[in-house]
């Protein structure tokens, strides 16, 4: 049983592909019923050997044919808004996801979500190596977790709550009861722009390590990181040939510099002076990436110490120099696929960072509570899910990384589309 993936009639005689979730098997039969691609079908029959020069090498059953004695249509496909037989999609974006059911049906769209499932095995693999546990935090808040405006706000019965735009306060929560905690959650983000490298709801992969200083932190990123790629490399070694992705150079020792040392290291590379602003542009982080690949042989750099007043309330800022913090990006093919630091532990300093932020501790009372009664040093970190998938197989947006993705203008479907059908009935 499977799904018509391609039809081939010559008359009497009819040849089709069977796709099921192990593969698909070319079929043939003579005054076969007529049936639709896409179709979901019962095939009965005998497995022979194809003729030598019918043999498919490109595909492992190329060998192998399935002479139909009885075809069962389960349910007949509709006539396809598109050719989805062909070997490679050639829609636009909106296309791909205005018919996400049908488009996620295509061989090459599923590989990107094998690729999907590696990575979450290999970070899985890799925080289990450190001694993490698996925690399951909430996605509904009752404050936002960094402050500022980008959350969504809702109505929790009588009262105000939020989407939490990371699970950082509950893993932080966490540590003095299992110490090292690691956790995939949703995320999200009133972005307020559409962009190829933002999601409104994205997937994280966090690690949370108590009793660990800067160093330590940063080693176990590091570590985390090369794991979980490097797996994923090995296991979709394939997929990855198939996408025609460049080799990656994964280096044990990952370059690290802090933030004005990459805005040097850019100026003289560009002649662009970036070196007051307090972050990377996404052409700095390109640029650092280009330095540390062809520099360093490694497709991923450690970039440190951002200005403490723009990082999160809980940052911990740096003892030697207290306008920049203990905190961290890491940057892969050109782009940010984790941020984290090391944050402030002590309870009174905490209190004190949060009423800096014009905010009120009150509105964080369960998550001061552990502070209150002893936290130790500890920090973390947190992996994008789509962007690393996109960057792994180059793709050019991160909703082609998302099944079913949300931004600005869709949940699942356009807003926009929808306003023009409601116009179209007249309503």
């Amino acid at each position: 049983m499977g799904f018509v993936e391609k039809i081939r009639d010559h008359g009497k005689i009819t040849f089709f592909d069977l796709r099921d979730r192990t593969g698909i098997i070319q079929c043939v039969g003579q005054d076969l019923p007529k049936v639709n691609i896409q179709s979901a079908v019962e095939v009965l029959g005998k497995v022979n050997k194809r003729p030598e020069k019918m043999i498919n090498a490109n595909i492992p059953t190329g060998m192998l044919e399935i002479a139909v004695e009885k075809l069962n249509i389960l349910s007949q496909a509709q006539e396809l808004p598109f050719d989805i037989a062909k070997d490679e999609l050639d829609l636009t974006l909106p296309t791909l996801l205005d018919f996400r059911t049908l488009t996620l049906r295509h061989g090459n769209v599923q590989k990107i979500f094998r690729v999907q499932e590696s990575i979450m095995e290999g970070f899985r693999i890799a925080s289990q190596k450190l001694g993490c546990v698996e925690i399951f935090t909430p996605t509904i808040s009752a404050s936002s977790t960094e402050g500022g405006t980008n959350v969504f706000k809702l109505k929790y019965y009588d009262h105000d709550a939020y989407l939490v735009q990371s699970p950082q306060l509950y893993k932080q929560m966490l540590v003095p009861a299992f110490e090292r905690v690691y956790l995939v959650s949703r995320a999200y983000r009133q972005e307020p722009s559409v962009t190829t490298r933002h999601l409104s709801e994205s997937i994280q992969m966090d690690c949370e390590l108590g009793f660990a200083d800067f160093e330590e932190l940063l080693d176990a990123m590091e570590f985390t990181a090369r794991e979980t790629i490097s797996y994923t490399a090995d296991k979709c070694m394939d997929i990855l040939k198939d996408y025609k992705t460049e080799d990656i150079k994964i280096n044990p020792v990952v370059p690290r510099l802090t933030l004005r040392e990459a805005q040097n290291i850019v100026k003289e590379r560009t002649g662009i002076d970036h070196t007051l602003e307090p972050d990377l542009t996404p052409e700095d982080e390109r640029e650092i990436s280009g330095w540390a690949r062809s520099e360093k042989h490694s497709d991923l750099v450690t970039i440190t110490h951002f200005p403490t007043k723009k990082r999160a309330f809980y940052t911990m800022p740096d003892p030697k120099n207290k306008e920049y913090s203990l905190s961290y990006d890491l940057i892969f093919r050109g782009m940010e696929i984790l941020s984290g630091s090391q944050r402030i532990n002590d309870y009174q300093k905490l209190v004190e960072a949060i009423k800096d932020r014009g905010m009120k501790p009150s509105d964080f009372e369960m998550y001061l509570q552990a502070f209150k009664y002893g936290m130790p040093p500890e920090g973390g970190f947190s992996f994008g899910l789509e962007r690393m998938t996109m960057l792994l197989l180059g793709l050019g947006n991160v909703r082609q990384a998302s099944l079913f993705p949300r931004d600005m203008e869709r949940v699942d479907f356009r807003f926009s589309s929808k306003k023009e059908k409601v116009k179209k009935k007249g309503h």
